[in-house]
């Protein structure tokens, strides 16, 4: 009997070492430094970003550029939360994902009504537009921002018991807290992108993203699918923009909506570690947080570093160094491609 697929031996391993090293990751905090922890949070929120936008563009073909505007929109959400309805940060992070959800409807129906690069400039020119208008909103501190009020900061669920288990001042249990958070995150967002692809759902999106008119001719929705994905990548990313700032206590339109910050290094570290696949983004993170700190210090070369290093990898791996690696020696670590099984006949299959 034949049957379809996606299990792999690297597969099979991954699986097993996996929840290991989650649970290591959660008990990390009691040996690692503070600057450790901190720098494990921007890992882990730039690989949630990137696994969302490698939804978006490698799976579902919408190459957006507007990624910041749910990142910003979350954000200043959670600060609302706190400063106007007088929230805990925590339980405000939701508000980030909700406000991100509303803005993603009239985003994605205008935004669906272009094509290829007129897509990603209409997205880019909503992000523009929603910044100014946030930059608008005095009660957070219009142009220059606004920080979290003192008395939230020191009352934010959680740190007490923090403290009290690690023994660590209130900033570095916030910090923990944070990194907490981020991990759950980030294991939610890719462990649910990973099922979807193992889905049959999976199927129509790599079907919507190959060739709309084939997966029409074939009964795909592909109008309803793409807004489904659209939707979940913007909640998503606004809860994580949400984190993100919940961690500095600090945001100004400037920063929530930095267009580099927030979409050119998502996609830096998407194209160069393997767009449409789930490693990719796991190696290109690290790639591009090595950059960061080796260069960081350079000014525009950081920049300009980063730009050749992108030209050069989409010239020799298109890719990526992932897609590189496994063309090489077939390492799938999250395998979501279907292949037939079954008894060997004469001559092979």
């Amino acid at each position: 009997m034949y049957r379809l697929t996606t299990r792999t031996r690297a597969g099979t391993v991954t699986a097993i070492i996996v929840p290991i090293f989650i649970v290591a990751a959660l008990a990390l905090p009691a040996v690692a430094s503070r600057g450790v922890i901190q720098n494990l949070f921007f890992i882990l929120t730039m690989l949630t970003l990137a696994q969302i936008w490698n939804l978006l563009a490698g799976y579902g073909g919408l190459v957006s550029v507007g990624q910041q505007a749910f990142v910003g929109i979350g954000a200043y959400a959670m600060f609302a939360g706190v400063i106007l309805l007088g929230w805990n940060p925590v339980l405000a992070i939701p508000l980030g994902g909700l406000a991100a959800l509303v803005l993603a409807v009239p985003t994605a129906f205008f935004a669906f009504r272009l094509q290829g690069a007129y897509f990603a400039i209409g997205t880019w020119v909503i992000a523009e537009v929603t910044r100014l208008l946030v930059a608008q909103w005095k009660a957070l501190g219009g142009g220059t921002g606004t920080s979290l009020p003192r008395e939230a900061t020191s009352s934010i669920l959680g740190t007490d018991a923090i403290r009290a288990l690690f023994g660590v001042r209130e900033a570095a249990a916030r910090d923990v807290l944070a990194y907490w958070l981020a991990l759950a995150l980030v294991v939610a967002v890719t462990g649910g992108i990973y099922w979807l692809l193992r889905s049959r759902l999976g199927l129509a999106l790599a079907a919507v993203r190959d060739n709309v008119d084939a997966a029409q001719s074939v009964g795909v929705d592909t109008g309803r699918l793409r807004w489904a994905v659209f939707l979940i990548a913007a909640a998503a990313t606004g809860l994580t923009g949400a984190l993100i700032f919940l961690q500095t206590a600090r945001i100004s339109p400037g920063a929530a909506f930095a267009v580099t910050d927030w979409t050119a290094n998502v996609i830096f570290i998407v194209v160069i570690g393997g767009i449409g696949t789930i490693e990719g983004p796991i190696l290109g993170v690290l790639v591009f947080f090595a950059l960061r700190s080796a260069l960081a210090d350079y000014g525009s070369w950081y920049l300009m570093t980063l730009g050749l290093i992108a030209v050069v990898v989409m010239l020799f791996a298109p890719k990526g160094l992932w897609g590189l690696i496994a063309s090489r020696n077939g390492l799938h670590l999250f395998p979501v491609r279907r292949r037939l099984t079954g008894p060997k006949i004469e001559g092979g299959i």
